[in-house]
């Protein structure tokens, strides 16, 4: 019996030691920043903290900080871009950087933007597919220090029903998204207040909300992907801007 027993107990910590390298090694294959990156960023405007990594507007007045949480497995400097771009227009963007690049492992790590930046009186969040889970998680839970959401090819969870809230909402996504689906759009659009703004990115898919090249699973865009950042910048300024 004791032998059966210490057979087991050796299986059961194989088991748990090889799951744990089967994660760390599936977390090491990440989405890295495709080459239109270095032409279309200036990248000494981005500066890495311990965190994140963030750009700030020069030379003009800060409307407000946008925090955005990054996909699942998505290198944090794919959305500098888009941050750049929002940056240019009076607002502190802060892009975090999560273990593994895996949200769920850290979502509270909005508090150390805010905490970076005390003069900065309003903040929204954001992010992209797991990056926006997480991202509504942590709104849910800090709904009094936040102006808005901005959900970028993702949707809440259930436990984070929106619906009876006064949160404004902005969810962006593609007309040819593969993994966040028109379909799962509309279905979860019940989780969300009733003045949420709804916009479809015609011919956009679910990697070109940021820039690192293609995704397993993924539909083919019809629209190349700086164009689908230029609309995806208009689209959140614009919002952005009315608040």
């Amino acid at each position: 019996m004791k032998n059966i027993l210490k057979i087991g107990c050796v299986g059961l910590i194989v088991i748990v030691l090889m799951t744990m390298l089967t994660f760390v090694v599936w977390s090491r294959f990440d989405y890295t920043p495709s080459y239109e990156l270095s032409r279309l960023v200036d990248e000494k405007n981005v500066t890495q903290k311990d965190t994140y990594y963030v750009i700030q507007p020069v030379n003009q007045q800060v409307k407000a900080g946008y925090i955005l949480y990054p996909g699942a497995k998505v290198q944090p400097l794919a959305y500098a871009y888009y941050a750049q771009q929002l940056a240019k227009n009076g607002y502190v963007v802060a892009v975090v950087n999560f273990p593994f690049n895996m949200a769920f492992l850290s979502g509270n790590r909005a508090d150390d933007v805010i905490t970076d930046f005390p003069e900065v009186k309003k903040w929204f969040i954001g992010g992209h597919s797991l990056g926006g889970v997480m991202a509504a998680n942590y709104a849910y839970k800090n709904q009094d220090n936040l102006t808005g959401v901005v959900f970028l090819a993702s949707y809440p969870m259930n436990k984070n029903d929106f619906s009876s809230t006064n949160m404004p909402v902005l969810s962006l996504y593609g007309e040819r998204d593969g993994l966040t689906t028109t379909s799962k759009i509309e279905e979860t659009k019940k989780l969300l207040p009733s003045s949420t703004t709804f916009v479809e990115i015609e011919g956009g898919n679910h990697a070109q909300f940021g820039l690192y090249g293609e995704q397993r699973g993924d539909k083919k865009a019809t629209i190349s992907a700086e164009e689908q950042q230029d609309r995806l910048v208009r689209e959140t300024i614009k919002w952005l801007n009315g608040y």
